[in-house]
Parts: structure tokens; sequence; C-alpha cells
């Protein structure tokens, strides 16, 4: 061996025995690091036809929304197609994501992305919601006159809850007391006690049915979209009573491309200091002070296309209206556009955060925009 190489070896040894043990610390605090994505179901058949795939999708929040991957989904009809998607729902603690469609509901894997089950339920499915403790799902019928009480592991049916209001959304309370449902075919909101999985009070009647809705984090107001109103109206959980009607100021009710509804879409912030709604006539969102009674209304947001829903992320400092606008609450401003692998618009009203650290999730966000103030 010449002496050149021999002094080449023993330097790249000596480099090796530097850069080693870094790189190994590198790739440990790596795994500690926490990774925060946007998950969005695309939403079936008409994103088929119009914007050319389904399935699940990634998006980096930290990485000005990025595309990251697409993750397989089941629902597919007869003919291969997918299904219309309802909702999308997720536990960090069983480390599950479930996407119901007019059909069926299905559990996926989250950290090996692989579908654990898919099952159909009678009825059909719509936009369900999911217990803190990741255990239980509140699953409505498709507008039909029911709920199932589903077990989130398996998906057996634990109960059947009969309302006849035409079952649509559903919000799980935070401390797993309370799921709230609502149906396009009442103007009450219906509470069910999470124990004997049964109708405990109502809420309401509202000015008409209900529609998208959402609720503060103590559990005391609900925050409701109903039919023909450009706004919202806010309901007491705890008397049952409507306190307020709020009407958005200086926009005109007008044609809408779905839901037939002009707002069909409410978010509260995390910290409860705002409300966000939809406006689908006038493609935008307006923002209210909440803390106001009744609400203020502080400033209106254009958006790319008719929103149909608005959500937020879990620390409240991006809102995501369903045109794939990524809106930063601080500036008020647009600082991404959802797109695809292929530069194609996504937009989708179920979608919502999943945090990780490492390959493990540690947290999930909801796809309605509920408040996080335990104590009011």
């Amino acid at each position: 061996m010449s002496r050149r190489l021999l002094r080449l070896l023993l330097a790249s040894a000596l480099m090796l025995s530097w850069i080693g043990p870094r790189l190994r610390s590198f790739a440990r605090s790596e795994d500690g690091v926490e990774r925060r994505l946007l998950y969005v179901a695309a939403p079936g058949i008409r994103n088929y036809l119009e914007y050319g795939g389904h399935g699940i999708l990634v998006f980096d929040i930290d990485r000005g929304h990025r595309f990251v991957k697409r993750i397989a989904s089941a629902g597919l009809d007869e003919n291969g197609r997918p299904l219309n998607v309802k909702g999308v729902c997720a536990s960090a603690l069983t480390k599950r994501i479930y996407v119901s469609t007019t059909q069926t509901l299905t559990c996926t894997d989250l950290v090996t992305e692989k579908i654990l089950w898919e099952k159909a339920y009678e009825g059909g499915c719509d936009r369900m919601a999911i217990s803190p403790d990741g255990k239980v799902i509140y699953l409505p019928s498709l507008e039909k006159d029911h709920w199932h009480v589903v077990d989130a592991l398996s998906g057996d049916v634990i109960k059947k809850i009969v309302t006849h209001s035409g079952a649509h959304n559903t919000v799980y309370g935070p401390d797993g007391r309370y799921a709230y449902l609502a149906g396009l075919q009442s103007p009450l909101l219906r509470v069910a006690g999470t124990g004997e999985h049964s109708v405990a009070r109502t809420v309401g009647p509202f000015s008409a049915s209900i529609r998208p809705f959402t609720i503060n984090g103590s559990q005391t107001l609900c925050y409701v979209n109903v039919n023909d109103l450009l706004g919202f109206e806010i309901g007491d959980l705890v008397t049952g009573k409507m306190l307020y009607r709020v009407q958005v100021e200086g926009f005109e009710k007008g044609p809408v491309k779905r839901h037939g509804c002009p707002s069909h879409g409410i978010a509260l912030s995390p910290d409860e200091k705002e409300i966000w709604l939809a406006d689908g006539p006038n493609s935008r969102v307006h923002v209210f002070d909440a803390g106001a009674r009744p609400p203020k209304q502080l400033l209106s947001i254009a958006l790319r296309d008719q929103p149909g829903w608005v959500t937020f992320s879990i620390d409240g400092r991006y809102v995501y209206p369903s045109t794939g606008d990524v809106i930063e609450t601080a500036t008020r401003k647009t600082v991404a556009l959802l797109k695809d692998e292929h530069g194609t618009d996504v937009q989708s009203e179920k979608m919502l955060e999943i945090d990780f650290r490492g390959d493990q999730p540690v947290r999930a966000g909801d796809q309605f925009g509920i408040g996080r103030k335990i104590n009011p």
C-alpha cells in the first residue's frame, strides 16, 4: 500500500470518527422534532371527476403547506370509482384515522398507512365524531333517522340512537361526556350523554334546520348555521335556549354551488376569541369578535372559490376554508393554496391536523373548529 493511500485512509477514518457520532446525534434530535401535518380527505367522485384524484392528501404545515404524499383510501363503488367523502376524524392515542363515505367507514393506521377495516352501515354514513380517548365514534346515517354508536377499534355497532331528524353533523365534547347531534330536518340540537348513549336534552329550537355547527371548550355555547341565513345563531348548551341571531352586514345572499345554504361552515378559534364564518354566495369568510354580545363583525376575507366549510389548525395559527386557501390568522392573509402532487388545486370540507414526533402521532385536531378553552 502506498504512503499516499495510507494517509487518505487514515484521514477518512479520523473524519468518520468525528462525523459519525454527530450524525447519530442529529438523527436522534430529528426523531424528537415534531412535524405538523394537514390530512385532507379528497371528496370522492366530485374530486375524482373535476380534479383527477382521491385519497387522503398530506401537507406539511411548517413548510408552506407543501404536498407530502397521497395515502390510498377505500370507499369505492361497484365500478371502482370513489364514493363521496362525508367526514374525517382521527385519534393520536389509537394511531388511527377514519374517513366516512356515503356508504362506508374506513379505518387506517396512521403509522403503517394500511387500511385496517372498511365497513358499511345501515342507512349509509355522514359526518362523524370520535371520543377524546379514541374508542368510540358517533356515526350519523346519511340524512336518515339515526346515529350508530361505533366501537372505533373494531367498527362494530354498540348502539343505535334514533332521532328522526335527518342525521348529518356530529361533534364530540372535549371531556367525552356528551356528543352533539344535528340533523338536516330539525331546528333542535340534540345532546347525547355518552354514558348511556342516549339523548339527554335538546338545544333550541333555532330559526331553521341546523347545518354546520361548533361548540366552545367548556360546552356552554353552540354556534350554528341554519338554512337561509347568511350568518349564524348562538345557543346556550346549559339552559337549552337560543340566545342570539347574527346576520352578516354589507353582503347579500345569492346562489351557491352546493348545500343550498348561504353560510355552510363556522369555526371558533382555539382561544375562543373569534368566530370565522363561511359565505358561499360572496366567496368569503367573515371574522367576528366572539367576546362581544352579540358577536361583532370585524372583517371579511376574499377566497378563490365558494367555501362550504371552515376549520383551524390546532394552535389557531391557520384557518382552513374548504376552498384550499390557507389563511394566517395574525396577518389575515392567504399564505398558501393547497395543491396536490400534480399541481392541481385541492378543495375539501374534510381536513384536520395531525402532529407527529418521529413516526408516532402525538396529537390530532378536529374537522370542526371547536373551542379549546375548558374554563369560560
